[in-house]
């Protein structure tokens, strides 16, 4: 019964965002517990602290997703920022690494980059999201920077990774700097 239920909801989900999920599927049959854990993962992903820093948020996740892959999470990661209303154009302008013209997508995505870089310097774009937006938005960056690479990392465990890709934003692709 649950794993009919976890099948129905993966099904749903691929076809809303256009998105292979055959992965999914197969860890569903495996186990089923870990086919929960999956359904359960977004709960950290997907905390997007307040609504008006959700562009540094989807910088943040932005950034760590592409750090693991460039494929279709990448493309994914686009297609939630997009229906929180985040800026097409600063997504763009994160994707193909002109971060300065990035706005607040810029932000985020710097510091997941400081994040991930293993850098025990301060990081003075999370000062400069905390002041602007205050601390939820800093976690939201926080989990953003630290899960988004998940996803494809998972996929690569399980022998299914995607070289890069170019990416869609409204349309536009974007040449992903790596």
């Amino acid at each position: 019964m649950m794993r009919s239920i976890l099948h129905a909801g993966t099904r749903s989900f691929g076809k809303k965002y256009d998105y292979d999920v055959t992965y999914m599927h197969e860890v569903i049959n495996a186990s089923t517990k870990a086919g929960l854990a999956l359904t359960f993962l977004p709960m950290v992903t997907q905390y997007k602290g307040p609504k008006e820093a959700r562009a540094v948020w989807a910088g943040a996740l932005l950034a760590s997703t592409l750090d693991g892959d460039c494929g279709p999470c990448g493309q994914l990661v686009i297609s939630f920022a997009l229906e929180e209303g985040v800026d097409g154009d600063q997504l763009l302008a994160a994707i193909e690494g002109r971060l300065d013209e990035a706005g607040e997508v810029g932000l985020g995505f710097q510091f997941a980059q400081h994040a991930i870089s293993g850098s025990y310097e301060p990081n003075t774009f999370g000062d400069r999201i905390r002041q602007r937006f205050g601390d939820q938005a800093v976690i939201s960056a926080s989990f953003a920077a630290g899960s988004g690479r998940f996803y494809p990392v998972f996929k690569r465990g399980l022998g299914d990774g995607h070289a890069c890709q170019q990416l869609v934003v409204n349309g536009r692709v974007g040449k992903v700097a790596v």
